[in-house]
């Protein structure tokens, strides 16, 4: 029974936790830019001590958990906007962003001139050129592929686009801004701006409305059996303890 218990807690857990990536990735199909999360479960062979343990207490103590979230890094749709100052990324590339917290990423390219003339995100954090921030003074804005900002026919600035290896793992942490390790970032050269454009949250919403509603269903399978379990657990104490010499 034990087992079982312990089988049926660890489900509880690893699918509650779930449902938050799922819910944040729905939350965010609007996002523009937005990388969907997709969760990671491993299976966890709890054991006593060293000793083996046989075939079946192996399958009664194989236990499936949340262990990661994996960033899907799949490129979202570009969508046409007019606005020359919305820009879209094709490739994996991102744009660094100076926050109050430090550097970060971003796909998102709903960008605007701040009221001190600085190229900023829609959260007012200086994007990040070749040589810091972008002074954005004047119009018409036209931004090249490569990411060359020229105002009134003059340049002003270029964007520092920047990728990150496969075997780089990038933390969210909210206002769609990534922050990755030390010395990971490295010039880009397979992504291109597209300006006039923004890259849609590549986030699927019916496939996580399907992946929604069976994590709601597992997790409320996961409670009856618990119930189940405490019901059979106080109907042994109320039968047998009475007994125990």
């Amino acid at each position: 029974m034990d087992s079982g218990y312990y089988a049926a807690c660890s489900g509880l857990v690893s699918r509650t936790e779930a449902l938050d990536t799922i819910a944040n990735n729905l939350a965010n199909v609007t996002t523009s830019g937005f990388r969907a999360r997709q969760n990671v479960f491993s299976s966890i062979l709890a054991t006593t001590g060293k000793s083996p343990l046989s075939m079946l207490n192996q399958d009664e103590n194989d236990y499936g958990v949340l262990t990661d979230t994996r960033l899907d890094v799949s490129q979202g749709a570009l969508v046409k906007t007019g606005n020359d100052l919305d820009v879209a990324i094709e490739g994996p590339g991102y744009i660094p962003v100076q926050t109050a917290a430090g550097l970060a990423y971003t796909r998102g390219g709903n960008l605007h001139v701040s009221p001190q003339g600085l190229l900023v995100t829609p959260g007012g954090d200086p994007v990040q050129g070749q040589n810091g921030s972008i002074a954005m003074i004047g119009a018409p804005v036209s931004i090249s592929a490569d990411g060359t900002i020229s105002v009134n026919g003059g340049i002003t600035g270029k964007l520092k686009l920047v990728e990150f290896a496969a075997t780089v793992t990038l933390h969210n942490i909210g206002n769609n801004y990534y922050v990755a390790p030390a010395n990971t970032a490295t010039v880009a050269t397979s992504s291109q701006v597209r300006q006039g454009s923004l890259e849609a949250s590549n986030v699927n919403p019916m496939t996580s409305v399907v992946e929604l509603i069976t994590a709601q269903r597992e997790v409320e399978t996961m409670r009856r059996v618990l119930t189940m379990f405490n019901s059979e657990m106080d109907k042994t104490a109320a039968q047998d303890l009475p007994h125990v010499a």
